[in-house]
C-alpha cells in the first residue's frame, strides 16, 4: 500500500451520516470524498490487515490519513522521515493518523533504492527535499509498463515543463532541485513514465477501483 489518503476514512464516514453538515475543519474535503479507502480495498476484496507493506511517499496530512488503519503492515520507512514525523511541534504533519505505527514491525531503508519484493517489480527510490525523507515509487507493470508514482517532487505538469524551482516551503530547496534533477535523469535512462500524484487531469484520467492497471 502506497500513500493512504487526503482524509481519515473516519472523518468521510461522519460526513456521510451528517448529511453533509459540516462539523470540523475537514467537513468540505471530506464532502469531496465519497468513498473509503478501506471500501476501496473490500472491492477487489482485501482488508487493511491483508497488506503486508505499507509505505508513502512522505509524512504531510494529505498522505498520510489512514496510516493507522496498517499497524498491522510492514512499515518502510526511511530513518529521516521518521524523526520527521514524531519530532514535537511539527505542523506540517498529524502524529494521530500514524501513532499506532510507532512500536509496529517496520523496516528501515537506508539506501537510494529499495526492491520492495526482490524482483524490480515495485521498488523505492531516494527522492529527499519536499520532506527529509521524501521517497517515489516505481511500478514496473507488465502490460502498462514502467510508471512512478511522483509523490510531491511535483505537484503540478508546469512544474516539470517549465523548469519551475521548488517552492520556498520545502524542506529543502536545494535537496528537492537536486532530486527533481536526479529523478529526471533515472525517467530518461529507464523510460518510465510520472504519474504527478496532485495534478487533477492525471487523476481524473486514471482508472479507479477496482479497475486496476496490470
Amino acid at each position: 500500500m502506497w500513500d493512504v489518503g487526503v482524509i481519515p476514512d473516519e472523518t468521510v464516514e461522519k460526513q456521510a451520516s451528517a448529511g453533509g453538515a459540516r462539523y470540523d475543519v475537514n467537513s468540505t474535503a471530506a464532502a469531496l470524498v465519497k468513498r473509503t479507502l478501506k471500501s476501496q480495498l473490500a472491492e477487489v476484496g482485501y482488508m487493511p490487515a491483508d497488506i503486508t507493506y505499507v509505505a508513502i511517499s512522505h509524512a504531510h496530512k494529505d498522505h498520510s490519513a489512514n496510516l493507522n488503519q496498517f499497524a498491522a503492515s510492514t512499515w518502510l520507512v526511511r530513518p529521516a522521515e521518521r524523526e520527521f514525523m514524531f519530532k514535537p511541534g511539527n505542523e506540517r504533519v498529524e502524529p494521530s493518523f500514524y501513532n499506532k505505527l510507532e512500536k509496529s514491525k517496520s523496516i528501515s531503508i537506508e539506501k537510494d533504492e529499495y526492491d520492495v519484493f526482490g524482483d524490480g517489480t515495485v521498488v523505492m527510490k531516494a527522492a529527499p527535499g519536499h520532506t527529509p525523507g521524501h521517497q517515489v515509487l516505481v511500478l514496473n507493470l507488465a502490460s502498462t509498463g514502467r510508471v512512478m508514482l511522483g509523490g510531491d517532487l511535483y505537484h503540478y505538469p508546469p512544474e516539470r515543463t517549465l523548469h519551475r524551482a521548488p517552492p520556498d516551503n520545502e524542506f529543502s530547496v536545494q535537496q528537492s532541485a537536486t532530486s527533481r534533477a536526479s529523478i529526471e535523469e533515472y525517467l530518461a535512462r529507464t523510460k518510465t513514465t510520472i504519474w504527478i500524484e496532485h495534478d487533477f487531469k492525471t487523476y481524473s484520467n486514471l482508472k479507479k477501483s477496482p479497475a486496476y492497471y496490470d
